[in-house]
């Protein structure tokens, strides 16, 4: 799975910060109600919304291992248009990328 540059080095520079935040993330999740496909799917709308397309491969290919579609991605993307334009659509053409090469059950840790 691919895990951005700026991830590799938050892992490798700062593994204590990295093992607090993953902790947290993992809380957070637990606690969440929505089924592992939906919130792969939210996140990656958000990651969409704000512009950090460094996460959406890694977040594409864990929604696919969730069972996720291509065109459940492509909706979650453009699900925030109403809210934030068009800037999402910067967004399409990294999570096809990813989900076209994603291996379907290849889910790791969670990168932001």
């Amino acid at each position: 799975m691919l895990i951005s540059n700026a991830f590799k080095t938050f892992l490798q520079e700062a593994p204590v910060h990295q093992s607090v935040w993953l902790e947290a993330v993992q809380k957070l999740g637990a606690a969440s109600q929505l089924d592992r496909k939906t919130a792969a799917l939210v996140y990656i709308g958000i990651l969409a919304a704000v512009r950090l397309e460094s996460g959406l491969a890694f977040h594409v290919a864990e929604a696919k291992a969730f069972g996720a579609s291509r065109e459940e991605v492509i909706s979650a993307i453009l699900a925030g248009m109403p809210a934030v334009g068009n800037i999402v659509i910067q967004a399409l053409p990294v999570a096809l990328e990813a989900f076209d090469q994603a291996v379907p059950n290849s889910v790791g840790h969670s990168e932001g």
